[in-house]
């Protein structure tokens, strides 16, 4: 393919996926009370949720060094890539697009950066179409385009059993906890512009998921969508939200990609997370 594509670990993209679109994934870092790993093959989602749910250790992440993106450039562009479209997490969340942008300036023009605006599917569904589009041949301003187009057409939507986690990572502010425990409140969050922001409340967790259902099917509006249901810990919640989703959507439910979040979105959200990510086709 004349275009590569780069994403980061917190795409969460089915290893079947990553492999069939030629995507290079670079992988973000998880400590864990002192241990340092990679993501996934190295600290598991499992590990984080235990060392929160017992709150005795210390968990924490940190992006990937611009050298670590420089290298997969450079081999990707001497291995005979004409350029290279490179997708990560919203930077409202994480300081990994501006290590690639750092890299990619030391590299020249033929890497371009962009910002998916939000992480797991939400950032997966952009680098799948910028792959996409780099298999059939379009040129980097192209494969860029169709990254950025699908960001506009995707929607995340997601529900935590406490806003703690996200408060104590600086993802949301104070009083957005607090609105979120007061009255046993139950929280429903939404990307914006690449930041978290409450998009609804409700009294009981059976009460949210019901919302998420909700919200989710009115995202996807008439068109026909690619449905990603992540979880931390929850398989069988996971699985009930698709079922809830295929019988709402029907026929215009095209691809359902149910997968569990990697460690470090856990690391700040918490056990209990169920969200639902919305692509809405052309």
């Amino acid at each position: 393919m004349p275009v590569a594509v780069v994403t980061d670990s917190t795409a969460y993209l089915p290893a079947e996926l990553a492999g069939a679109h030629h995507l290079t994934v670079v992988p973000l870092t998880v400590v864990v009370d002192g241990a340092q790993g990679r993501e996934s093959d190295e600290i598991t989602p499992a590990e984080v949720a235990r060392a929160l749910g017992q709150r005795r250790f210390a968990v924490s992440t940190s992006r990937p060094a611009p050298e670590q993106f420089a290298r997969a450039y450079r081999r990707l562009l001497d291995e005979g890539a004409d350029g290279v479209v490179s997708v990560h997490l919203s930077a409202r969340l994480s300081g990994t697009i501006e290590a690639a942008r750092l890299a990619a300036a030391d590299i020249g023009d033929r890497v371009v950066v962009v910002d998916s605006r939000s992480t797991g599917m939400g950032l997966g569904f952009p680098a799948l179409a910028a792959g996409a589009a780099a298999a059939r041949g379009e040129d980097l301003a192209g494969v860029r385009r169709a990254a950025l187009e699908t960001v506009d057409r995707t929607s995340t939507l997601f529900y935590v059993d406490t806003l703690e986690f996200l408060r104590r990572g600086g993802r949301i502010t104070a009083a957005s906890a607090l609105l979120g425990t007061a009255l046993s409140v139950k929280p429903i969050l939404h990307m914006v512009d690449g930041a978290i922001v409450l998009r609804d409340k409700v009294r009981t967790a059976a009460r949210a998921l019901t919302r998420l259902v909700d919200l989710a099917v009115e995202a996807a509006g008439e068109s026909d969508v690619d449905v990603a249901v992540h979880h931390l810990d929850g398989a069988r919640r996971a699985a009930e939200l698709a079922d809830a989703l295929a019988g709402r959507l029907g026929g215009r439910l095209r691809d359902c990609y149910v997968t569990e979040i990697g460690a470090v979105v856990a690391a700040h959200v918490g056990p209990g997370l169920a969200c639902l990510v919305v692509h809405c086709r052309d």
